[in-house]
C-alpha cells in the first residue's frame, strides 16, 4: 500500500486573509511540487483534505494536475486524533492537512508512537509512505518545494 501525506502550502497571515488561504508563495510552491509529481506519473486514487481553506486550495492544485477526485473530510484538522485514520488508509490515498496532525500520523505509522517525531514536514511538500508485506510503514520518498 502507498499513501501520500501533504502539509498544505504557505498561507496568508490572518490579518491579511481571515480565512488564511494560500499565499502567492504557497500557490507557487504547491504548483511546483504537483507538476513535478505529475511528470513522474504519480496519480493518487483520491485526495482528502481538511475543512480549512488552505488545505482545500492545496488539494485542488494537486487534483488539477493529477485528475484525482477530491473530498473534504472531518478528522484532518491540526489537533485531530490520528489513530482514527490508521484503519481508513487505502492504497493511493493522498491526505492534505496540517501540523501537528501529519507529523503525528507519520510517527504513529513508522514508530507506533505519535509523539515520537519521524518526519520533518515542509509546507507544500509530499511524503510518500509504503506499507510492506510485513505491514511495516516506511518512507518511500519526500519532495519539498525547496528541492525543486
Amino acid at each position: 500500500m502507498k499513501i501520500y501525506l501533504v502539509q498544505h502550502g504557505n498561507q496568508n497571515p490572518e490579518e491579511v486573509d481571515p480565512n488564511e488561504g494560500l499565499s502567492d508563495k504557497g500557490n507557487s510552491d504547491v504548483e511546483k511540487v504537483a507538476e513535478f509529481l505529475a511528470r513522474t506519473n504519480i496519480k493518487p486514487s483520491k485526495i482528502f483534505h481538511s475543512v480549512k481553506l488552505r488545505a482545500k486550495q492545496t488539494a485542488e492544485i494537486f487534483s488539477d494536475k493529477f485528475g484525482s477526485e477530491i473530498e473534504e473530510k472531518e478528522g484532518l484538522k491540526p489537533m485531530d486524533d490520528v489513530a482514527l485514520w490508521v484503519q481508513k488508509l487505502e492504497d493511493g490515498l493522498m491526505l492534505v492537512g496540517h501540523l501537528p496532525f501529519m507529523q503525528k500520523l507519520s510517527s504513529l505509522l513508522i514508530c507506533a508512537n505519535s509523539e515520537k517525531p519521524a518526519v520533518n514536514f515542509h509546507q507544500g511538500g509530499v511524503v510518500c509512505m509504503v506499507r510492506d508485506e510485513e505491514k511495516q510503514w516506511k518512507i518511500d520518498f519526500m519532495i519539498t518545494p525547496g528541492l525543486l
